[in-house]
């Protein structure tokens, strides 16, 4: 299949819905073969499958809690061997829990909170990144959060989670260059089934100030990360850029 990832194989976690199931559905769309990675066996299999039936391209549904950490090196390994390579890695996966007060927190919450958005994703960078330099080329696409720059008590944890996975972003860049280049968006308010559930007066409350006056579309953090994951962005790494309709900007 033509396309400006074709011959390229890209794992994406937490792929099976929301912003991830756009990007998977993204990253085939441009002809890049796409290991469809959740915790959830069932579900992996039935988005592998429409999304090779959809856009005619390999795919893998690969099983995976990215907060076990003994999982990552083996998941890594099965996709070089069913595939050859690895050339890009979307690290999606997360959880956002709130809480009613930062007192009320557990220890439990917020090591699980950490284990999936923060631990995970740096074995995975780690490991990942490490096969990508021996090839000579890869890119690390991370999905942060604008939360992680402009944190409410209530996402506390996710934010301090994806402000460490920020960092990671950076510091990855710098250990894995010049050969891997890894970067970071933040994306701001969007239109996925957790928004699903908000009523309109929330809805008004969070775009009221935002310059874009609307919530985001799912496609347009995945039109990003296909930028990222491309070569036209050889010059782009270390990078945090905001997909957030202006937020930053204003608030």
């Amino acid at each position: 299949m033509s396309g400006e990832l074709a011959g390229k194989v890209a794992l994406v976690t937490g792929a099976t819905r929301g912003l991830g199931l756009a990007i998977a559905q993204a990253l085939a769309a441009e002809g890049a073969t796409v290991v469809v990675s959740s915790r959830k066996e069932d579900a992996c299999r039935e988005v592998a499958g429409k999304i090779a039936s959809t856009y005619g391209v390999a795919t893998l549904a690969l099983p995976l809690h990215v907060g076990h950490w003994d999982e990552i090196e083996p998941a890594v390994a099965t996709v070089v061997e069913r595939f050859g390579h690895l050339d890009i890695l979307v690290n999606n996966a997360g959880i956002a829990p709130l809480a009613p007060s930062l007192l009320e927190v557990t220890e439990a919450l917020l090591e699980k909170t950490m284990e999936i958005n923060l631990k995970g994703p740096f074995r995975l960078m780690a490991v990942a990144g490490a096969h990508m330099r021996e090839r000579g080329a890869g890119s690390i696409i991370n999905i942060s959060s604008i939360g992680a720059v402009r944190p409410s008590p209530a996402e506390a944890m996710y934010a301090a989670a994806k402000s460490g996975l920020n960092a990671l972003t950076q510091a990855f860049a710098q250990e894995y260059a010049p050969q891997v280049r890894v970067n970071c968006v933040l994306p701001g308010a969007f239109e996925t089934d957790m928004a699903a559930g908000w009523d309109e007066e929330f809805i008004d409350l969070v775009t009221r100030n935002l310059p874009a006056g609307r919530l985001g579309r799912p496609d347009e953090v995945a039109s990003m990360v296909v930028h990222l994951a491309g070569d036209r962005s050889g010059y782009t790494t270390g990078a945090l850029i905001a997909v957030d309709g202006g937020r930053t900007a204003v608030y």
